[in-house]
């Protein structure tokens, strides 16, 4: 295993010169990226309705072709669910990565085209060993295994040949033999729908492999590791897995769970590496040990464009390309992708902490939202839920904000509500249930993390005194029409300070 070790170090270093490559030349790449994507649709339907044949430069594609979000490609998306092909991306497209819903969905489906498989998630996983291969030249990992936490796979019934299911299960479904090899546990335990079962299927199956490293949302691995504890007696994950020196993470913010894996791998030698890979693109590495930010990946089949956050509502919003950002400015990112996403707004914002290289930080989403673990939970899923809510116990709100409860010791995670009633609920502990059953219902997410109490416990709801929210904002200096109180946030700094009032 040693020898294979050090080929596989070999090889993934080779990448290196080519992300030193567009790290040297940003522009160059990104522009010629920009050309190939219009002309390999320019025979779709998207491309001859935008005429995609005549665009010569990228000031022409962006006055020609409107930002979309998800609700404005989904007549299009649901005629691809259906196996139309040809639409908006000229190869054939079978798989779609679903994800949480939009205002008006439960959930949505992303489209993956084999371009986007191979030439930007895969190729993103493949840097991402890369960037550790070159940054711990002595690495091990490959004398092990890499335990992989990946969602559930499921078949749409609509047409036999159109797959959806998470994003990491329709990677773990599409990978080659070889990375198969490598990864634990087997596919059939990775892929199955029942959470519960699969953290004790996962945990008898890896306890007794040689695993060298850990990729997964920072949620469910907590979850797992301390089933791995429960089973083997073990005080930490080390006494499991000795050889155990690198831990990949994303999709939600590592910092409230930094200390918990301290004290789960207790060593200072342990490498913890970010990415950011979304349903819809893997955009960005951290490729520094010592920082935190994450080089953005221009060489992915993306085209990048950046929205200011104060232009967001504007009716005709003027996007920035890369040459064009500042640093640490918010900014709203819009994609178009070898899978057909043409100036998509993700939802996402970020900044940038680097220009030349071009390195950012997400700093959040273009909209308020919970997502601590991974849930999404956004302001429409609340309004909704606190609706039925109300309507149900005959309660009227006056103001609110909700937070995320950090997991605690061997306590879930979960959501804290403060709620000012104009009108108290007839039954408030029925307020609380419909609250979360209203949430499971209208966000796949939240349901999948809910299940159990395995990731996320019953939600905890303050009843405030009247006019708390109003004291709250004047001592804030916030009080005046033009300042609302904020809803969701994905900190608890807002409900804290209001908790001491109380």
């Amino acid at each position: 295993m040693a020898i294979v070790n050090s080929i596989f170090t070999w090889y993934m270093k080779k990448r290196i010169h080519q992300i030193e490559l567009f790290m040297k030349y940003p522009l160059d790449v990104q522009d010629e990226w920009l050309h190939t994507l219009i002309s390999s649709a320019e025979n779709t339907e998207w491309g001859k309705l935008y005429d995609y044949r005549s665009i010569l430069n990228v000031q022409q594609f962006k006055e020609r072709v409107p930002i979309q979000n998800y609700d404005t490609l989904k007549p299009y998306i649901e005629r691809m669910l259906q196996g139309e092909q040809n639409i908006l991306w000229p190869s054939e497209i079978k798989w779609f990565a679903k994800s949480s819903g939009t205002t008006s969905d439960r959930s949505k489906f992303i489209p993956v085209s084999e371009e986007a498989l191979e030439e930007c998630h895969f190729k993103g996983g493949k840097d991402m060993l890369s960037i550790y291969c070159n940054n711990r030249p002595n690495t091990q990992m490959f004398t092990g295994k890499g335990l992989v936490l990946g969602g559930s796979h499921q078949i749409n019934q609509l047409c036999e040949d159109i797959h959806y299911g998470d994003l990491s299960a329709v990677l773990i479904k599409n990978l080659p033999i070889w990375a198969e090899y490598y990864r634990t546990p087997d596919m059939s335990i990775a892929l199955m729908d029942n959470y519960e079962e699969k953290m004790d299927r996962m945990a008898e199956a890896t306890i007794k492999e040689n695993v060298t490293n850990i990729s997964g949302v920072p949620t469910w691995t907590i979850v797992l590791a301390k089933k791995v504890m429960e089973i083997t007696g073990a005080k930490n994950l080390l006494e499991v897995w000795p050889n155990l020196e690198a831990y990949f993470h994303g999709a939600v913010n590592f910092g409230p769970y930094r200390q918990q894996f301290k004290e789960l791998i207790p060593s200072s030698d342990m490498y913890y590496l970010e990415t950011y890979n979304a349903s819809e693109g893997f955009f960005g590495i951290q490729d520094q040990s010592h920082s935190e930010e994450l080089l953005l990946m221009l060489d992915y089949g993306v085209y990048y464009e950046f929205l200011p956050l104060e232009n967001l509502e504007d009716e005709n919003p003027k996007t920035l390309s890369l040459d064009q950002v500042e640093l640490h400015k918010n900014y709203a990112v819009i994609i178009s992708t070898n899978a057909g996403l043409w100036r998509y707004m993700i939802g996402d914002t970020v900044h940038f902490t680097s220009l030349y290289p071009f390195r950012i930080k997400i700093s959040g989403r273009t909209k308020h939202f919970i997502n601590a673990f991974g849930e999404e939970v956004i302001i429409d899923n609340a309004e909704n839920a606190l609706t039925k809510a109300c309507a149900t116990t005959n309660a009227k709100i006056k103001d609110y904000t909700a937070c995320p409860i950090y997991f605690s010791g061997d306590e879930a995670g979960g959501h804290e509500w403060i709620i000012e009633f104009e009108q108290q609920p007839s039954n408030f502990e029925q307020f609380i249930d419909v609250l979360d059953q209203t949430l499971r219902e209208v966000n796949s997410d939240y349901d999948a993390k809910r299940f159990k109490d395995m990731a996320l416990k019953r939600p905890k709801v303050h009843n405030a005194p009247e006019n708390t929210f109003y004291h709250w904002m004047k001592n804030r200096g916030k009080l005046g029409g033009q300042h609302k109180v904020p809803r969701l946030a994905n900190n608890r700094e807002y409900v804290d300070d209001i908790l001491k009032m109380m």
